[in-house]
Parts: C-alpha cells; sequence; structure tokens
C-alpha cells in the first residue's frame, strides 16, 4: 500500500513477491507474476511459472531427486486453481484501478485496493497450505539447515538496504525505488511530487529495527514449525511418501499462517496498521497531484495488465 520501500506497497504497484516470503514460502508467490513489468513480460512470466515457482521453492528447501515430482504436480495443480479462479478477480480488479486512476481518491479508498489485495493472498496462501505441509514433512535435517543459511543470507540483504549507512543513505535509497515505482505508473515525477514522496518518506512510522526482529521471530516460528510438523509425521506414522498429510501437521502451518498475518508480539499489530493506513495517505495524496497525462499513463499501464490477464484466463 505504501509508495515508499517499506513492506506495504500502493495497491497498483504492491509487490505480492515480498508478501509470498511472508507466508510460508507460499505458492502465493504466483500472484507476483501480475506485476512484472512490461505487459507481455507479465505474460509470458505467468505461462513460465511452473519453472519459476519450482525454482523459487528450489532455492530455500534444495529439493532431492525424490521430492521433486511431487513439488512440481503441487505446482501445477495449484497454477491451475489460480488461473481459473484468481486471475479473473485481478483482471476485475484492475478495471476498477483504471476508473480510481482517472479521479483524485481519499486514504479510504486506497486502503480498500490494499485489502482486496491481500485478501487475494491470503486465499492463495490458504490454497498452498496442503502442499507446504507435505513439503515440511518430507525436509531433511541438511535442508531444514539449508533454509537458515539462505534466511540468514536474507537478513544481510535486509540490512544493507535497510539498516546500514547514515539515515540521509538510507532516506535516499528509499526515495530513489519509491520514485522508480511510481514511475512505473504515472511515468516521469515531477520535482514537487519526489518532493512530497520525501516529505512523507520522512514522517513514516516505518522501523527498520522494529521490522527486522518481526522478520527474525517469523524466521525462527518457521523453523520451530517445520520441527512440529517433522514430529507430526512421525507420530503419526505419515510422510511415508504416499502424500498423506494429517490433521495436526495441517493445522500447524495452518497456525504459523495466522502467525505471519498477525503478529502475537504485543504492539506490533497496531504498528503494522500505522504503517498501512500512512501509506493509504500517502498514495492518495500522491495520487491526488498527478496531471491529466500522467493519469492516462496509468490506465493504459492498467489496462495492459488487464489485457493480459484476461488472455491468460483465455489459455485454460
Amino acid at each position: 500500500m505504501n509508495t515508499s520501500a517499506e513492506p506495504h506497497r500502493s495497491p497498483w504497484l504492491i509487490d505480492p513477491k515480498i508478501i509470498a516470503r511472508r507466508i510460508l514460502l507460499a505458492l502465493a508467490l504466483a500472484t507476483t507474476l501480475i506485476v512484472l513489468g512490461a505487459c507481455s513480460t507479465a505474460r509470458l512470466a505467468y505461462n513460465q511459472a511452473p519453472n519459476l515457482l519450482y525454482w523459487w521453492l528450489d532455492g530455500y528447501m534444495d529439493f532431492t531427486s525424490a521430492q521433486s515430482p511431487q513439488a512440481r504436480q503441487d505446482i501445477d495443480a495449484f497454477l491451475a486453481w489460480h488461473r481459473s479462479n484468481e486471475l479473473p478477480t485481478y483482471a476485475r480488479q484492475l478495471q476498477q484501478w483504471q476508473a480510481l486512476a482517472t479521479q483524485d481518491i481519499t486514504p479510504t479508498q486506497a486502503c480498500t485496493q490494499f485489502e482486496a489485495v491481500r485478501a487475494a493472498v491470503q486465499r492463495a496462501s490458504e490454497r498452498g497450505l496442503e502442499p507446504l505441509t507435505r513439503l515440511a514433512q518430507q525436509l531433511s535435517p541438511e535442508q531444514q539447515a539449508h533454509l537458515q543459511r539462505h534466511q540468514a543470507k536474507s537478513n544481510e540483504s535486509f540490512e544493507k538496504d535497510f539498516v546500514r549507512g547514515s539515515p540521509e543513505q538510507r532516506l535516499s535509497q528509499r526515495l530513489d525505488k519509491a520514485v522508480s515505482r511510481n514511475e512505473m505508473l504515472y511515468g516521469r515525477l515531477s520535482p514537487a511530487q519526489r518532493e512530497l514522496l520525501q516529505s512523507s518518506l520522512q514522517q513514516s512510522p516505518w522501523d527498520a529495527q522494529k521490522t527486522q526482529q518481526e522478520r527474525l521471530r517469523r524466521q525462527s516460528d518457521l523453523l520451530q514449525t517445520l520441527q512440529t510438523v517433522q514430529a507430526l509425521k512421525n507420530g503419526n506414522g505419515n510422510g511415508n511418501g504416499n502424500g498423506a498429510v494429517n490433521a495436526a501437521a495441517l493445522n500447524a502451518t495452518r497456525s504459523y499462517l495466522a502467525r505471519v498475518l498477525q503478529s502475537p508480539t504485543p504492539g506490533y499489530s497496531a504498528y503494522s496498521q500505522t504503517q498501512v493506513q500512512h501509506g493509504c495517505t500517502q498514495f492518495a495524496a500522491l495520487h491526488n497531484t498527478t496531471t491529466p497525462e500522467q493519469r492516462t499513463n496509468a490506465v493504459r499501464v492498467l489496462k495492459g495488465y488487464e489485457d493480459d490477464l484476461q488472455a491468460l484466463v483465455a489459455q485454460r
């Protein structure tokens, strides 16, 4: 929802890949593919989604040769559901955004669109729970160690991007990213619009240290959940290669997802909601300064995404 470099993005420029990483390595990553660059790139990327998703998950899990066939089967099933059930919804959402792009909007309207995107991610993550639980049952100690190394690498990248350097350097980096994302939608921003973004970023409630602590909590929670799922597999006789997922293991994964969506850390949910509200206000303020030409460009970009989704739906 936020137009800054923080976790909550503008509803029109939201990066679902970041959200997907919050959801048990969710197959919800597929939602990334509706906003990958140029329209033709988005269509090509979605058609390559089985391989993209497989290699993305493999980067975290380091699949064995025995695990790969089931992983690919689960990915194919998820994407078949996603194409039939979710892409038409996204296309309708893009039609609404095209109408909104031609007029001034309020922070409440912006937040409504953000919540629609968040709901789509939740639907996709729920759909991925069973295959992800099945995968978790099969992970070896070596694969769990591989996951921990991947987490450490991710933490290093976060530190580099958002924690290190002077406040001025961090603000400049965030501003550059915010400008770049908004120019994907509107075209070139004016000096006054850049100043508006900078001022909003300076007033943002986002706290890199607090966000990093929550990331670490989720990573630890994920590892503990994997241990729980492994214990439930061993205690119930599942995970013997037949693809079975027992209810207790599935509930453990679902509970983890719930803790990702609403942190148990005292005060964090309120902090997160404050970020969302700030992002809604920021996006509406910037949008309401756009020129007729910038709004025309936004409609053209959004229409391109809609056309791509309609074409993808027709291919099923």
